[in-house]
């Protein structure tokens, strides 16, 4: 199947020999005689589907990682790494700053609207180019030939730094959620940041034993996260209704605040979207596990559909539930604990119930933590394989024995530690975080699907085949998947209130563009010599 066909040239010999070589060596698996149920032939080592094996052998890469995952258990991973409901209880100090309890209801739901055209895109390009290179592969194949070494480069950085930037807020909502139920039981007990950073580098440690010595249970226990967390939804959702106090459905759906001391509600319910928009990402997080997830070509798009629309409606439930019986929203957000759920649970049970409710997010804000670990690895070591980091072979090995990225995996969590350290110095570091995660991510959002509707829109006939179709609404879809990407893009660096001095700034503007320089400046001192792109190996490219 031809791709990302340039106007003009022949293959350029060097990369269509190490792209005959690759293919070969896909198609050399060994045990290819039984056929299974997922539309195939499997390798008894790997574990790939013919599909699977003609994905990989058209994009030009090896099967090195086993093919683990299931339907069931990538719907799972996706579902606990998004966690829509708990990040809804645990990360919306923003969102009820600015807009209230009106503000975060409705500020939701238009955020899923817009972001179920985001992830139809996403996942439609999954279905085309099934790899954990995800958003920068997407980039290099289907980008103006002329452009797509350096917007793929560039996108390759600004994912990994996403990625990276997001794996690093689980720990802390881990570290501080203990924290909190310390503050619960012992009233006196002062937590410093210092604790906090201890923390997380305590759960890290953790996340990077299971990631490398427990992968190969990892698809059992997602299944057994995903009951907890529909049970455990139903647990907290069920107390709260029956023993917290309540507020009218007319204050609940339409008092607006703003705290912020924004100009107007209007602008103050645009910076408090950030809450909605947290809740929303990461359903790309199955696109990265690809190289892991038997038959990836349908399963991993219908894991990404199904996991967006059973959080979105779990969230939505859960949202409305918790605004209900939020009953004064000052005192929520200055909560001893910092957590707004905390002081809500307070006034619905006692401190051993409050502690109790308070574990299942803990839990679960753990799996998901580990999950993201997993996805941030991958898409990491995708991009070392192409060459588009420092010491990309290191990171970019594959431990023969366990079958897994080792030392992306390691990378990953230094670098969580790393920027642990940041919450020592600052208490809106949380904010910094998954402000500079959800911008990094919405601007490879944007440049991914603006690259798929400018090849649909020129050469439609250049697209590969996708078992899992937009078909001829692709282009609306894609239209409105790329404009809320840039609408959501420039709103995510906007600070929690105004004015604004040092300790309540937006440090995710700095970080994002100390990234940017950086990861610039090295493609022109060494990443174009070395990087080339993915699409060099896909089957059917033609260079320049």
């Amino acid at each position: 199947m031809a791709s990302s066909v340039g106007s003009d040239g022949l293959f350029q010999d060097a990369y269509k020999a190490q792209h005959e070589a690759s293919v070969a060596a896909v198609s050399n698996g060994q045990g290819l005689d039984d056929e299974d149920a997922g539309g195939g032939y499997h390798d008894y080592n790997k574990g790939y589907t013919r599909n699977d094996k003609a994905d990989m052998g058209r994009m030009g890469k090896m099967q090195e990682l086993r093919r683990n995952y299931r339907p069931l258990s990538a719907l799972a991973f996706t579902v606990i790494l998004q966690g829509t409901w708990e990040v809804l209880m645990t990360a919306t100090t923003q969102g009820l700053t600015d807009g209230g309890l009106a503000g975060l209801i409705w500020s939701y739901i238009w955020t899923f609207v817009g972001f179920s055209f985001v992830m139809a895109s996403l996942a439609e390009m999954a279905s085309m180019a099934p790899t954990s290179g995800g958003q920068y592969h997407w980039v290099s194949e289907f980008a103006p030939p002329q452009y797509q070494k350096i917007m793929s480069y560039f996108i390759g950085w600004m994912s990994t730094l996403s990625w990276q930037a997001g794996t690093a807020s689980g720990p802390f909502l881990v570290g501080t959620l203990i924290q909190a139920c310390a503050i619960v039981m012992y009233p006196d007990y002062a937590p410093t940041n210092w604790q906090g950073t201890l923390m997380v580098i305590a759960v890290t440690i953790i996340v990077w034993f299971l990631n490398i010595w427990g992968s190969q249970a990892m698809p059992l226990i997602q299944n057994l996260m995903l009951v907890i967390h529909v049970f455990g939804f139903l647990a907290i959702v069920i107390v709260l209704w029956v023993l917290a106090p309540r507020n009218t459905a007319k204050v609940t759906f339409t008092q607006f605040t703003n705290d912020g001391g924004w100009n107007s509600i209007g602008l103050s319910l645009m910076v408090g979207q950030i809450s909605a928009i947290y809740a929303c990402i990461c359903s790309d997080a199955a696109a990265h596990m690809s190289e892991e997830i038997k038959d990836a070509g349908i399963t991993v798009p219908r894991a990404m559909a199904g996991s967006y629309i059973l959080n979105g409606a779990l969230g939505l439930v859960f949202l409305i539930s918790y605004m209900f019986v939020m009953t004064d929203v000052g005192a929520a957000l200055n909560d001893p604990t910092y957590y707004p759920h905390i002081w809500v649970f307070r006034q619905a049970v006692s401190s051993g119930g409050v502690v109790a409710l308070n574990v299942i997010p803990t839990i679960l804000i753990f799996a998901g933590t580990v999950s993201f670990n997993l996805s941030t690895s991958r898409q990491t070591w995708a991009f070392a394989r192409d060459k588009g980091l420092p010491f990309s072979k290191w990171i970019g090995h594959v431990d023969r024995k366990l079958e897994v990225p080792t030392n992306a995996v390691t990378i990953t969590c230094l670098i969580t530690v790393a920027l642990s350290l940041i919450n020592i110095g600052s208490n809106v570091a949380f904010n910094a975080i998954i402000s500079l995660n959800v911008v990094s991510l919405m601007i490879t959002y944007a440049f991914s699907i603006g690259c798929v509707l400018w090849r649909r829109w020129k050469h439609p006939e250049l697209l590969p085949r996708s078992r899992w179709s937009l078909g001829r609404w692709g282009i609306p879809i894609n239209l409105c998947g790329f404009l809320y990407s840039v609408h959501a893009f420039f709103w995510c660096f906007w600070p929690n209130a105004t004015p604004v001095d040092k300790t309540s700034f937006n440090w995710a503007v700095v970080m994002f563009a100390g990234v940017a320089i950086i990861s610039m400046a090295y493609y022109f001192l060494r990443g174009r010599h070395v990087y080339r792109g993915p699409v060099v190996l896909v089957e059917g490219w033609k260079g320049q």
